[in-house]
C-alpha cells in the first residue's frame, strides 16, 4: 500500500512496510511515538519539492477545492503507475474519486488512513531526510499566509483602512483651514480691511499678504504672479487710501507665519485629495464612477470597511448618514428621509427637487451592486460602474423630459409653459361689524314695487290657464266641484297677490274693493 502525503514543502509518497499493524486503529499511534518506530512502519519512496511559494499555493488551493493539479498528476503517473496493483491511501475522499476517474487507480479513505496520516505528520522531520526543521517551519508559515490571503480574496492594494483615514483627515483639514483663514482675514483686516472685499479667494488672499506684508509695500510690490492686472490695480489704489490702523512689525510677522501655515495646509490638502482619488480608483473603481471619490470614501468610512458596506442593502445605502433623521421620523411617525450621504453625489445634485427622491433610490440600488462587485469580484475594471451610471443618467433625462411634456395625446408634444402671474386677493375692511345697533330695513324704491307687481300678475295668468285646461278634460258633477275649487284657488291667489302688493295710495284700495263687490253680484245672478 502507498500513502500520498502533502506538506508545505512538497508532495511525499510513502510505502507501508507492515500492513498488519494498520488493522489495529486504536493502538496505531503507539507505532509513531519515535522516529525509529515510524521508519519500521512506513518508508519514503519519493519526495517532490515545491520550487517557490506560488507553486505551493497553487497545489494547496487545488487540494482544498478537491482538484488534481498538474504536478501531482505527473508524480502519480511516474511513481504509482509502476505499482498500479497497489492501493493508494488518500486523506481527502473527494480527491481520491478524481484520481480514480482520471488515472484509474484504486484509492482508500478510512479512519485507519486518518490515524496513519496523523502519525506521519507527527514524525515528518524524521521520515523526510534532507529537510531542516527551520526551513520547514518557514515554508509552513509562508504557505499559511498565502493561503489565507487567497481564501479571503485579500490584496495589499485593497486596504480600505487607508481610505477611511484619508477621508477623515481631509475633513479635519477643511475645518482647520476654515478656522485659520477666518482668523487671518480678521487679523489682517484691522490693518488693511479693503483687501478682503477685493480678493475673494482665501488662498490668493494669504499668498498676497505673505508676499507684501505691510500695506505700505503694496505700491512697490509686483503681484502679477498672484493677482490679475485689474485686481492688482484696485488693490494698490485701495492701499493708498486705506482706513486701517497701523500695526507693529512683530504683529505683521505673526500674521505672515499664519499665512505660511494656511498655504502649507492647502498644498497638503491637494496632495491628500490626489492620493485619495488614486486609492479609490484602485480599491472601488465602480463605486467611484457612480458617486465620486469623496462620496464613495465617506460611505466606506461610515460603514467601517468596503466589505461591511457591501453587506448593506440598497435601502440602507440610500439613507446612510441620516440615522438621526430616520429615528426621529420613526419616533414621531412622520415621513422618513429619502437620502443621506448619497445626496452629495453629482447625479442627485443636478436633478430637480421633485425627482431627487426617485433618483436617489435608483442611484442607491445601482451603487449597492457596484459596491458588491468591487468588494467581492476579482475584476478591477470600472465598466460595470460606467454602464450603471449611464442607466441612471438615462432615467434622469426621461424624468426631466416627462415633467415638461403633455400628458394627453401621443405625449410627444411639449407642453406650453405659460408665464406665471401672481394674483393676490386684496381683502377690504367691512365696517358693518363695528356697530352694535339693530339694522333698520331700507325703504324700497318705486321701480322695485312695480317689478314685484308684474311678477304676481304673470303667476296669476299661468294659474288661470292651468284651470281652463283641467276644466275641459273633466266632465259632469266633477266639473262643478272643480269650478268651486278653482274659484277658491283664484280667490286665494288674489288674496296672496293683494298681500304681496303694497298699495301705494288709498284710491287703489277703494278700486279693488269695488271690483270684488261687482264680481260677487255677477256670480249670484248666474246661480
Amino acid at each position: 500500500m502507498l500513502v500520498l502525503f502533502e506538506t508545505a514543502a512538497g508532495y511525499a509518497v510513502f510505502k507501508i512496510l507492515d500492513e498488519k499493524k494498520l488493522q489495529e486503529v486504536d493502538s496505531l499511534w503507539r507505532e509513531f511515538e519515535t522516529p525509529e518506530k515510524a521508519n519500521k512502519i512506513v518508508k519514503l519512496k519519493h519526495f517532490q519539492k515545491f520550487q517557490d511559494t506560488t507553486e505551493a499555493l497553487a497545489a494547496s488551493t487545488a487540494l482544498v477545492e478537491g482538484k488534481l493539479s498538474k504536478n501531482l498528476k505527473k508524480i502519480l503517473k511516474k511513481i504509482v503507475a509502476k505499482d498500479a496493483h497497489e492501493q493508494l491511501a488518500i486523506a481527502d475522499a473527494k480527491l481520491g474519486g478524481v484520481i480514480k476517474d482520471k488515472l484509474n487507480l484504486s484509492c482508500i479513505h478510512s479512519p485507519m488512513v486518518t490515524e496513519l496520516m496523523r502519525g506521519i505528520r507527527s514524525q515528518i522531520e524524521g521520515l523526510i531526510t534532507g529537510l531542516p526543521s527551520r526551513e520547514m517551519a518557514a515554508m509552513c508559515l509562508g504557505l499559511a499566509h498565502s493561503l489565507s490571503r487567497y481564501k479571503l480574496k485579500f490584496s495589499p492594494d485593497k486596504v480600505d483602512t487607508m481610505i477611511v483615514q484619508a477621508i477623515s483627515l481631509l475633513d479635519d483639514l477643511d475645518k482647520e483651514l476654515n478656522n485659520y483663514i477666518m482668523r487671518c482675514r480678521e487679523w489682517y483686516g484691522w490693518h488693511f480691511p479693503e483687501l478682503g472685499k477685493i480678493v475673494a479667494d482665501n488662498l490668493t488672499y494669504c499668498k498676497c499678504v505673505r508676499k507684501v506684508g505691510d500695506r505700505k509695500n503694496f505700491s512697490t510690490s509686483d503681484l502679477s504672479e498672484v493677482l490679475p492686472e485689474e485686481i492688482e490695480e484696485d488693490v494698490k489704489a485701495a492701499a493708498e487710501i486705506s482706513m486701517g490702523t497701523e500695526v507693529s512689525e512683530e504683529d505683521i510677522n505673526n500674521i505672515l507665519h499664519l499665512c505660511d501655515q494656511v498655504i502649507e495646509i492647502s498644498e497638503y490638502r491637494t496632495q491628500l485629495y490626489d492620493y485619495l482619488k488614486n486609492r479609490m480608483m484602485a480599491i472601488a473603481p465602480n463605486l467611484t464612477v457612480m458617486v465620486g471619490e469623496l462620496v464613495g470614501a465617506r460611505l466606506i468610512a461610515h460603514a467601517g470597511s468596503l466589505l461591511n458596506l457591501a453587506k448593506h442593502p440598497a435601502s440602507t445605502v440610500q439613507i446612510l448618514g441620516a440615522e438621526k433623521a430616520l429615528f426621529r421620523a420613526l419616533k414621531t411617525k412622520r415621513d422618513t428621509p429619502k437620502f443621506g450621504l448619497i445626496y452629495h453625489a453629482s447625479l442627485v445634485g443636478q436633478t430637480t427637487a421633485k425627482n431627487k427622491g426617485k433618483i436617489s433610490r435608483m442611484l442607491a440600488a445601482k451603487t449597492a451592486l457596484t459596491i458588491r462587485y468591487d468588494a467581492l469580484g476579482e475584476d478591477s475594471s470600472a465598466e460595470m460602474g460606467a454602464e450603471n451610471r449611464l442607466k441612471v443618467e438615462t432615467r434622469l433625462r426621461h424624468l426631466e423630459e416627462k415633467g415638461i411634456r403633455r400628458i394627453s395625446g401621443t405625449g410627444k408634444a411639449l407642453a406650453r409653459a405659460d408665464k406665471y402671474q401672481h394674483r393676490s386677493e386684496v381683502k377690504t375692511y367691512d365696517p358693518s361689524g363695528d356697530s352694535t345697533l339693530p339694522a333698520v330695513p331700507k325703504k324700497r324704491k318705486i321701480e322695485e314695487v312695480e317689478e314685484e307687481e308684474t311678477e304676481v300678475t304673470v303667476k296669476a295668468k299661468k294659474v288661470k290657464a292651468e284651470m281652463k285646461e283641467e276644466a275641459d278634460v273633466e266632465e259632469g258633477g266633477e266639473l262643478v266641484k272643480k269650478k268651486k275649487k278653482k274659484k277658491e284657488k283664484k280667490q286665494r291667489m288674489e288674496e296672496e297677490a293683494a298681500s304681496a302688493e303694497e298699495p301705494s295710495t288709498s284710491t287703489a284700495v277703494e278700486n279693488t274693493e269695488k271690483k270684488k263687490k261687482k264680481k260677487k253680484i255677477k256670480v249670484e245672478q248666474e246661480d
